[in-house]
């Protein structure tokens, strides 16, 4: 008999298509970090630019860590399809994606797996994010995620808060790390999300996270989010934005349902955010900026009663 090989703490999935340009600069970025117990599954979509020969590379280069895959036929089966088969073949109990044309500081899984074992209650773990353009000699931008930070919200706290149907910035891919438990529990990411959809492929998935888990933001700041013109935002941001965004707002009404979710609070923000399509002159006096600044006010409260509650207990 022979004993199983230990599996990974952490399964890093990178899913690429045509990314010759970025994909090397993000492979170093997460073979340099300081935590070492991960793997990194390597899922081509169907690339015809170079980026399966360097992947491959990778792969035979690093073998002890690195494994590539590819669909069938080497055919594109969209981004989710590709993230959901990169964390079917790992087997770390905590997933992180990172993007190809994306980068991550050396201390992103050290720190991120720190908060997970300070926090075992945590399903999924998110920071700051970095809008880099300086790459290309423009001007960085820091932003901060979540709502409330350095706490761990309640299933359904950020649901309502962070976009897209609160006012607050979502994580991207490349920031967050999740449970494997919770990934499994609320099915990936959904599939149907191709073409102009993959804009919201990522909010698809979090949006069943935030409802089914508990989310922790911090300000610590992990990944580099590389701006640029091929990207899957800026392909069909412009163009398809609104249209995209009303299918999403239509899915996710479906997915409240089938969850049988009944709380008013998220039902509420859903028709706020559906309003912008029916009228959108209501919509722009909820938009207003004293509105918005009693929502924002949502964040401290939050953070005062759990304060106080802790400070009361036993």
């Amino acid at each position: 008999m022979t004993a199983s090989p230990a599996r990974p703490r952490v399964t890093i999935v990178v899913i690429f298509l045509n990314a010759a340009a970025y994909l090397a600069e993000a492979l170093d970025s997460a073979l340099a970090q300081t935590f070492r117990d991960f793997e990194i599954i390597l899922v081509d979509d169907g690339s015809n630019d170079g980026s399966t020969e360097l992947a491959r590379g990778y792969a035979r280069q690093h073998s002890a860590k690195v494994r590539y895959l590819e669909h069938p036929g080497h055919v594109n089966q969209g981004m989710s399809a590709s993230r959901n088969a990169g964390a079917a073949a790992g087997g770390g109990d905590l997933i992180a994606f990172l993007d190809a044309d994306d980068f991550w500081e050396p201390c992103k899984l050290a720190e991120q797996v720190g908060l997970f074992d300070a926090h075992p209650e945590a399903d999924l773990v998110a920071g700051a994010e970095l809008e880099w353009r300086s790459w290309q000699g423009g001007l960085d931008k820091r932003l901060s995620t979540g709502f409330v930070r350095d706490l761990v919200l309640e299933r359904g706290e950020a649901t309502t808060a962070v976009y897209p149907l609160g006012y607050f910035k979502a994580p991207c891919p490349s920031n967050f790390m999740v449970r494997r438990a919770l990934f499994n529990t609320v099915g990936g990411f959904e599939e149907s999300f191709r073409g102009p959809m993959q804009m919201y492929e990522d909010q698809a998935f979090l949006s069943k996270a935030y409802l089914a888990g508990r989310a922790y933001f911090c300000d610590r700041l992990w990944v580099k989010y590389r701006i640029h013109d091929q990207s899957c935002m800026a392909m069909y941001k412009s163009d398809h934005y609104d249209h995209t965004r009303q299918r999403f707002l239509q899915w996710l009404r479906s997915y409240l349902k089938t969850m049988r979710v009944g709380s008013p609070r998220i039902w509420m923000a859903l028709w706020r955010a559906e309003l912008a399509y029916r009228n959108p002159r209501l919509h722009a006096v909820i938009q207003s900026a004293f509105v918005r600044k009693l929502y924002h006010g949502l964040g401290r409260g939050v953070r005062n009663l759990r304060r106080g509650a802790a400070a009361g207990s036993p």
